[in-house]
């Protein structure tokens, strides 16, 4: 499968630049990233292959922020093996680089020793894989030795609380050595993280899901993690079948939505393959992405 291109876009919010980065690709069920909407509708906005799968990628968003850079997730890093990669057909690899977010880091112009903090939505393997990296004689480490990594409380203990269903998305590696680097910092509430950027809770894909809003200095940005993962799921009640609250989700976007109409929000989509991000305005019948 051909990678999610470009590899890096950047644009100024406000008076702050951000860089989309392009962590790798991935092909999902269809109808499981559409939940209840039928396949007749989602086709049409994104076609499937022969295996019914629709292409996705895994965008990070970096922050030239005054106290440091600021990495918001990190796609599936590099330590699954080629039976994972398959299943997921993940691509993440780029010859000469760590990862594909290692290659979009440098397009941006920097490398992954000048990340200062780490921000994750979630934990799911695909927005926090890439927090960690395994070296060459096979030792996991953090990706970011000079991060300071942010995760949300409840997340952390719905992560380490798994069950049947959501132990496939959760693995310890992702997070356990940055605990004992002593790089993990949990958060709860509304937190402001840094100065301007903030976790907001948008439950619902999981109980403690969040959003990731950023004060450009006049002009806001929400970062969207898996509340909407790209422009087709902008209508309200187009929801992944993968939420375990799927009527929660739909009161984070009611919500998300009329503050990003209001305000002129740009919102940014993490597995949009093309799409990097837009702006909400109301259609005849429903929400509808607007050009940014």
């Amino acid at each position: 499968m051909p990678a999610p291109t470009p590899l890096h876009d950047s644009r100024l919010l406000g008076r702050t630049r951000i860089h989309a980065l392009q962590a790798g690709g991935q092909r999902l069920d269809g109808g499981a990233m559409f939940g209840v909407v039928p396949k007749p509708l989602w086709e049409k906005r994104i076609a499937a292959d022969d295996r019914n799968r629709i292409p996705l990628g895994m965008r990070c968003l970096l922050v030239e922020h005054a106290d440091g850079l600021v990495l918001l997730d990190t796609g599936v890093g590099n330590k699954e093996d080629r039976k994972f990669l398959d299943i997921y057909a993940c691509e993440s690899e780029v010859p000469g680089y760590r990862s594909m977010l290692d290659a979009a880091i440098a397009a941006a112009g920097y490398t992954a020793a000048d990340i200062k903090v780490v921000i994750n939505t979630h934990l799911h393997f695909d927005h926090a894989g890439g927090n960690t990296m395994v070296t060459a004689d096979g030792r996991i480490e953090p990706a970011f030795p000079n991060a300071r990594y942010y995760v949300h409380a409840g997340e952390l203990e719905y992560a380490t609380h798994t069950n049947e269903r959501t132990a496939a998305s959760y693995f310890p590696r992702n997070w356990e050595p940055l605990r004992a680097s002593g790089q993990l910092t949990v958060v709860d509430g509304l937190s402001e993280l840094v100065p301007g950027i903030r976790m907001r809770p948008t439950p619902g894909h999981t109980p403690h899901h969040q959003s990731i809003v950023i004060d450009g200095g006049g002009e806001t940005a929400v970062f969207l993690g898996d509340v909407c993962p790209t422009a087709a799921h902008v209508p309200l009640p187009w929801i992944m079948g993968y939420d375990v609250e799927p009527l929660r989700t739909l009161e984070s976007k009611r919500s998300l939505w009329a503050d990003a109409e209001a305000g002129g929000w740009l919102v940014v989509f993490e597995h949009d393959a093309t799409t990097a991000w837009g702006r909400i305005g109301r259609g005849a019948k429903s929400h509808v992405l607007a050009p940014a």
